[in-house]
């Protein structure tokens, strides 16, 4: 139709059996506006919330007009939020601006890809909506935009590492409302991170279940931290050349009852979203206490013992007065405790908070070195004793190159600032050799076999009882 020579065009869609969905538009724009395709060029990010969900419901509406498929994706951006808390604002949306700019430039629709326009939600929140119902296709699109997300940015002398996380949900099969859609890949996004996976999440309906399930884990978490029953196992830290032991080093094991052994991987993120991390990190810092007599017993006088706290342990205001109250209580000599800290999390500790403890005779080693984002002036200012590096850079140090280079690297920087590297995931001869060349002098993994001490829990008591 036609008015003041300006042609249109209506489209209805029934919504009811009283109801009706009507889109009158300029004909022209229509053509130009209703497909993704609308020219060799990537529409610019739609960095505005409310212009980006606006955008997105008149794309999924005119999906549902012309039967056409068209999904969601959602793309959490780990990190983001901690650099603004713990560094500035300005420094956080920085980093965000540059990740987006190196963002591909243009969606042409080749080789069967799909067509997608981009948004943010929130700070750490980015939005696709792509014209594809294609799983596969789908899943290529997002995982490299991922790929190019997950590259390191460097902002003034500092390089930033982000961890990606991806979930799609597609119309029609997921939802039919742009709400719901975009509920269902934030949730498919979410159960990514805590599965620790960089692969493209799907929406399933079963997600409403795995999230009962993990709010069963939380309450029974809170009963294992108030009968201690998550504790720590330990491996043995040894001189690469030598052999020699120098470590007990812990890691966090909980048995449950019924279920057996739960990964640290799956509970470990269902205590940092329910606040009980620093709780949980207390309650086994108290377990080393009861598990040191045994440790000693199993090593040479000048053996340490390694406790690993957790990140919101460590960024917790009370950090330094709970590990200090540890040591006066005397149950380990201060000289035989180290504190592996994470990378991640040492970068929002002041140093001077750490001088206290390193004045006791604590160690501190800083822990999975070149997974996060690190700063070359805190190394210096800390009072640190070691760099470890991340075991998966250990683990393919001999069959890929990048892996060599960040091992090379990390162990170049633990030397240059007098510290001393270590290595985690030691599994064979030929990784010990590796890191023996590369001038690491100590590491744990499967290559030793380690006598132990096999250290069960006590009898079933509530903490303070």
């Amino acid at each position: 139709m036609e008015h003041d020579g300006i042609a249109y065009e209506a489209r209805a869609s029934a919504r009811g059996p009283e109801r009706a969905l009507c889109i009158i538009r300029q004909a022209s724009a229509s053509s130009r506006d209703d497909s993704l395709e609308g020219s060799d060029e990537r529409p610019l990010p739609q960095l505005d919330r409310r212009g980006f969900l606006r955008r997105c419901k008149e794309s999924m509406a005119m999906a549902a007009l012309r039967e056409r498929p068209l999904a969601v994706a959602v793309i959490q951006l780990d990190g983001i939020s901690d650099i603004a808390q713990i560094i500035a604002t300005k420094v956080s949306e920085q980093i965000m601006s540059t990740a987006i700019l190196r963002l591909p430039a243009k969606s042409d629709g080749r080789d069967g890809k799909p067509w997608w326009y981009l948004g943010q939600l929130s700070e750490s929140l980015l939005a696709l909506v792509l014209e594809s119902a294609d799983r596969e296709a789908i899943g290529e699109c997002v995982a490299g935009l991922s790929a190019s997300l997950r590259e390191p940015i460097a902002i003034g002398g500092a390089e930033f590492h982000l961890t990606p996380y991806a979930g799609v949900a597609i119309l029609g099969q997921d939802a039919s409302t742009p709400k719901l859609l975009l509920d269902h890949a934030r949730a498919a996004a979410t159960e990514a991170r805590r599965r620790g996976s960089s692969e493209v999440c799907f929406f399933t309906d079963t997600m409403r279940l795995e999230s009962l399930a993990r709010l069963d884990i939380a309450r029974e978490m809170r009963e294992a931290i108030a009968h201690r029953d998550i504790r720590l196992r330990y491996v043995g830290r040894h001189d690469l050349e030598t052999g020699r032991l120098t470590a007990w080093v812990g890691y966090l094991r909980w048995l449950h009852p019924l279920r057996g052994e739960i990964r640290p991987a799956e509970f470990l993120r269902v205590a940092e979203t329910t606040g009980l991390a620093a709780q949980l990190s207390r309650a086994v810092l108290g377990c080393l206490k009861e598990d040191f007599a045994s440790l000693a017993a199993a090593a040479d006088p000048d053996v340490r013992v390694s406790f690993g706290a957790l990140r919101h342990h460590v960024l917790h205001e009370d950090f330094a007065a709970d590990i200090g109250r540890f040591l006066a209580e005397g149950a380990l000599p201060p000289e035989r405790l180290e504190l592996r800290i994470a990378e991640r999390a040492l970068v929002a500790r002041d140093p001077l908070d750490l001088h206290d403890l390193a004045r006791l005779g604590a160690r501190v080693v800083v822990d999975e070195v070149a997974r996060g984002m690190g700063s070359l002036e805190l190394l210096a200012r800390a009072p640190l004793w070691g760099l470890q590096l991340d075991r998966a850079w250990v683990t393919g140090l001999r069959r890929e190159t990048q892996s060599r280079k960040v091992c090379q690297a990390g162990i170049a920087v633990a030397q240059a600032f007098g510290l001393t590297p270590i290595a985690s995931g030691v599994d064979d001869s030929g990784q010990r050799e590796a890191l023996l060349a590369l001038g690491c002098r100590y590491g744990s993994g499967d290559l030793f076999r380690d006598a132990a001490p096999d250290i069960t829990a006590p009898a079933r008591a509530a903490v303070g009882a």
